[in-house]
């Protein structure tokens, strides 16, 4: 058996323990699929012989793999059977390895697994709390590889878990009560930044609060991504000449910020909140995610 041989074995010995934390990650068979496809792909342009445990190896590649497909998606992707590749076609010049044979029951056995409930809140989840939610409580991953996935330290990464945790036990954040404190939030965040005060701003931001602005809506020399409650109030504050026209809005189901001149949407605010603070912010300002947002202007 030549190197190559062996190590589509090993990798089909751990593509269902593979494909289990991309179904967590993704909430679709289908992406999990693809996630696992791309696990191999960079498996094979890696030395296998400086790995030295490889199902660990591979079960981190697939976690990045999946926060990078979280973190870039558009648009809330439903399976289609239409649109699925033929059952056990793998893409050409590649082992069948990469690519699962479809099995109706098993796909059913593995949804079944997580429960849709479950899926349904880990939707809510920041792309990271969803990470490390799901390496740590549902594979007893450490939090020293966690924080090695998300680029962040292992007590960074154990706030996120407990973080996700908190969010989870607490079932849907869609209520009465809790959409009333978001609003309560936003209008204080939008204030905040009309009047340019720095110290209120921070103080309605998680300590380590992750912003995400898509190509579309990034200023020049402004990074897509900025870390850190005063990092992002600065610029924040520097940036708000749209703040007089922006206003609270549903998105999603959740509080969040439009800005919509002349009743044009032009910008989204996407917010994802933990503890009463907001947690993470996408700007949105590419036309085509726009009109995928499901946003609802409330009654004043």
């Amino acid at each position: 058996m030549d190197e190559h041989q062996w190590l589509a074995q090993r990798f089909e010995e751990s593509r269902e323990h593979l494909r289990a934390v991309a179904y967590r990650m993704m909430g679709s068979l289908t992406e999990a699929d693809d996630a696992v496809q791309e696990s191999w792909l960079r498996l094979m342009r890696t030395n296998a012989n400086e790995i030295d445990n490889l199902k660990g190896w591979l079960t981190t590649v697939v976690a990045h793999v999946c926060l990078d497909m979280l973190r870039s998606r558009k648009s809330r992707r439903e399976e289609s059977l239409d649109a699925s590749p033929a059952p056990g076609s793998p893409p050409p010049d590649l082992p069948a390895v990469g690519r699962h044979r479809s099995d109706p029951e098993n796909e059913a056995l593995l949804a079944d697994s997580v429960g849709l409930a479950l899926l349904v809140v880990l939707e809510r989840l920041t792309p990271a709390e969803r990470l490390a939610f799901v390496l740590h409580d549902m594979f007893d991953l450490g939090f020293d590889e966690i924080g090695g996935v998300l680029g962040r330290s292992a007590v960074a990464a154990r706030q996120l878990a407990s973080r996700a945790r908190r969010r989870v036990r607490g079932g849907s954040p869609s209520s009465a009560a809790t959409q009333s404190q978001q609003r309560r939030v936003v209008e204080a965040f939008l204030a905040a930044l009309r009047a340019g005060d720095f110290n209120a701003l921070v103080s309605l931001l998680d300590p380590d609060v992750v912003v995400h602005v898509d190509a579309t809506a990034l200023p020049k020399g402004v990074p897509p991504e900025v870390r850190g409650a005063e990092a992002w109030a600065r610029q924040a504050i520097t940036l708000a000449r749209g703040a007089k026209l922006a206003r609270a809005a549903l998105i999603n189901g959740a509080f969040g910020v439009v800005i919509a001149p002349r009743g044009r949407l032009f910008r989204a605010l996407q917010l994802t909140f933990a503890d009463g603070r907001i947690a993470q912010i996408e700007v949105i300002g590419d036309p085509t995610h726009l009109r995928a947002l499901d946003i609802t202007l409330p009654d004043n």
